[in-house]
């Protein structure tokens, strides 16, 4: 914001910067013609006008987002102006005076479908809903009509991240959580690599941000020693490619901070250990016909000169990704005894692998290209065409269509299909066609009889087995991987369901009859209150399968042919008081957190999936049977919460004047030592006010992994505890250690 010597804001040199930032725009728009920049600046001043009272929360003109959005449309997707004109009018329709119509009448049909796929949905929904997902289902709708509605919504998407310091912080915690857990793995599936992995980087920034600047310093403080590696490394490779008369470029590529944390997490090391930090990539400038070939070429000359690992091939020049990734990576090591990756590729692959799916559609003369696409987009057509599915189970099933690896199959007559990793003989099934999926009753694989639950490899060939007498049951949904499959098997066993259902209802219409009870839509939710149940439909399926006593309702209130049902007051005592249920995490001391803005009488219960303890960033989720629960911003769950079911989240901060024990538990791992337990334990008896409450060891070749329950006041106290494990010979590393992600606390 511009401020003039009085402290209010100078309009006019607010002015100069959005004409200034609007020109930068036009700079970025590749290949416009005079028409269409005509339309681009029509769009910008209709813009301007209707954001013209509106600022963000950093008290910025709201006008900069929009323009913003439009230049990463430009500058790092290469969309065409039709996609800019969306861009800069994306927020018109749901924040402004401005309507559908009026956006045709302007600018005609086609920007009107794109704006319309980007405005959120006004309606309001049942207390179940999630919105967000009804929001995210909407957008998705549109893919299969016109791409460029989840382009832009990724635009948006980035842009409100880059921004979000602005926001409070459980906001910024909220949004962090769905953009990784939704719009990272979109991206990726889309073949926008850099905007995934910076969207992957700015949700840990605010989900894990100690982890998160403590990397960012690390490569900071050896990006020197890096880039005079990469130089050495480098030389003899360009030479040698100079020489044969290869047009190329070579580039240096460092890792996300977010793929290096997860490198450090799965392989259980610290920084230091982690060997591809960066890669390398040759890019040539090589006609269509001769690019498979001179790849393969320039990876001789690589394996000149450094020793390749064979189980570190990838080549993804002869058979693409799923979503149009193509390139050839091999991994090989350095005179100095490290470990580097290097991508090999054409100049038209690399445009794929930076603007994704706006790519393909420049390349989609290319029938491999088209096809991989397309396909795609008509798994999602079949995961619409479900009208039953809620919301929260269309994003389920669509996140299972993002999946990072596939593995290749063959048909018998050799048609190679990509399925997910982990993808069974049933998802191969429903893969070919929904029929063959219902009646699989097993398959050969390399001419051998396999079950159901076999795990297909790279290169199986499957031949399906069908009975007409096969049909899907409950344990399916355990045996397979896939959207598809799981959708189709749903949609099978509640067409049985409804089936079923219908014949519960008619015995349910005759017991009514039989004990004077109207057949009345109050009497049916009285019954299923009665029997705990959360639908009519469940209620009538259970009296067909004879799980529920009907001979209950002589027992019922009855008046006048209306069940009347005694209303049970909830007690709001806490249960429990002694010392080891508060060690466990039920709360006995309603004062310790603040619930919403100034609340302190709630009851809650601190979640055994992460434990949080004073110091903790923390939220409250309200469960469904019992009550509210206490989270730590940084829980294995948290994801789940916050981007799913942030509409059943609380703020939550800790009273300062609270002091109660928590329990807290620590993982540590290292090398055996003689009197190395001892030495921990004689570490804990000294702190001040930390008692020990369990403890245990495994050993493993001479490393062991050690983990210890202590009961501590706040985290300041933990982290002095941590950082003296640490000072210990033997031990490696110390972390914070949470229990895997838990169903029990989610309901």
């Amino acid at each position: 914001m511009q401020y003039d010597g009085s402290g209010h804001i100078d309009l006019e040199q607010e002015r100069i910067e959005i004409l200034n930032a609007f020109k930068g725009l036009l700079r970025a728009t590749k290949d416009r013609s005079r028409e269409e920049t005509k339309l681009i600046r029509k769009a910008f001043d209709i813009a301007l006008d209707a954001h013209k009272d509106m600022r963000r929360k950093s008290g910025e003109p709201y006008i900069y987002h929009p323009i913003s959005v439009a230049k990463i449309c430009a500058e790092e997707m290469g969309l065409e102006p039709t996609a800019i004109v969306c861009a800069l009018l994306h927020d018109t329709v749901e924040d402004t005076h401005l309507t559908l119509q009026d956006i045709e009448d302007l600018f005609g049909p086609t920007v009107r479908k794109i704006i319309d796929g980007l405005t959120k949905i006004p309606e309001v929904f049942d207390e179940n809903t999630s919105i967000q997902a009804e929001n995210f289902r909407k957008m998705i709708l549109t893919i299969s009509d016109d791409f460029r509605v989840v382009l832009i919504k990724l635009a948006d998407r980035l842009h409100n991240m880059r921004t979000l310091q602005s926001m409070k912080p459980e906001k910024q915690l909220k949004i962090a959580s769905e953009t990784k857990f939704l719009y990272a793995p979109l991206a990726h599936r889309l073949g926008l690599y850099p905007i995934k992995s910076e969207l992957e980087d700015l949700s840990m920034k605010y989900c894990e941000a100690d982890v998160y600047r403590e990397i960012e310093a690390k490569l900071k403080s050896t990006q020197d020693v890096r880039n005079r590696f990469i130089r050495r490394f480098v030389a003899p490779i360009r030479e040698a490619l100079q020489e044969q008369g290869y047009q190329f470029e070579i580039k240096a590529r460092t890792k996300s901070i977010s793929s290096i944390w997860r490198k450090m997490q799965t392989k259980d090391i610290p920084f230091e250990e982690v060997f591809d930090v960066f890669a390398l990539r040759i890019i040539l400038d090589t006609p269509p016909d001769r690019e498979k070939s001179d790849c393969w070429r320039v990876y001789s000359v690589v394996t000149d000169f450094y020793q390749p690992s064979p189980e570190r091939l990838r080549d993804w020049v002869s058979t693409p990704r799923a979503n149009g990734y193509e390139s050839l990576h091999t991994t090989v090591m350095s005179p100095q005894g490290r470990w580097v990756e290097v991508q090999i590729r054409s100049e038209r692959m690399d445009d794929i692998a930076e603007h994704g799916l706006a790519a393909h559609y420049k390349y989609k003369e290319s029938k491999t290209e088209e096809n991989k696409f397309d396909r795609w987009i008509a798994e999602i057509r079949e995961l619409l065409d479900n009208p039953d599915a809620s919301a929260l189970d269309f994003v389920n099933d669509f996140k299972l269509n993002l999946f990072n690896d596939e593995i290749y199959v063959f048909t018998p007559k050799g048609e190679l299909r990509v399925l997910p990793t982990g993808s069974t003989i049933l998802d191969f099934a429903y893969d070919i066609h929904t029929e063959i999926g219902n009646h699989c009753i097993g398959a050969k694989v390399n001419n051998r009889l396999v079950p159901l639950s076999y795990q297909l490899q790279n290169g199986d060939q499957l031949e399906i087995l069908t009975s007409k007498k096969q049909k899907p049951n409950d344990e399916w949904l355990r045996f397979v991987v896939s959207a598809k499959a799981k959708q189709r098997i749903k949609q099978a066993l509640n067409e049985e369901r409804k089936v079923i259902a219908a014949d519960g209802k008619e015995i349910l219409e005759r017991k009514f009859k039989q004990f004077g009870i109207h057949m009345s839509a109050e009497n049916i939710r009285a019954l299923e209150r009665h029997f705990h149940l959360d639908s009519a439909s469940t209620l009538y399926y259970k009296i067909a399968k004879g799980k529920l006593d009907l001979a209950q309702l002589r027992e019922l209130n009855i008046q006048q042919g209306a069940i009347v049902l005694e209303r049970k007051i909830r007690s709001k005592k806490i249960k429990g008081s002694d010392d080891s249920l508060l060690h466990e995490g039920i709360n006995t001391d309603t004062d310790t957190i603040i619930i919403g803005e100034d609340f302190k009488g709630f009851d809650y219960t601190l979640a055994k999936c992460c434990s949080p303890i004073p110091g903790d960033g923390i939220f409250g989720f309200i469960t469904i049977s019992s009550g509210i629960k206490i989270h730590r911003f940084n829980c294995p769950n948290a994801m789940h919460l916050l981007s799913k079911l942030a509409y059943r989240c609380l703020k939550a901060t800790w009273q300062s004047s609270a002091l109660v024990e928590r329990v807290a538990a620590i993982r540590i791992i290292g090398i055996d030592q003689l009197g190395l337990v001892n030495r921990l334990t004689e570490i804990i008896s000294r702190q001040n006010n930390i008692n020990m409450k369990s403890i245990s060891f495994e050993t493993n070749d001479g490393v062991f992994e050690g983990r210890i329950k202590v009961l501590v006041y706040d985290t300041a106290q933990l982290e002095q505890l941590t950082r003296k494990f640490e000072q210990v010979e033997g031990v490696k590393s110390v972390t914070r250690w949470d229990a895997a992600v838990d169903n029990e606390e989610l309901s």
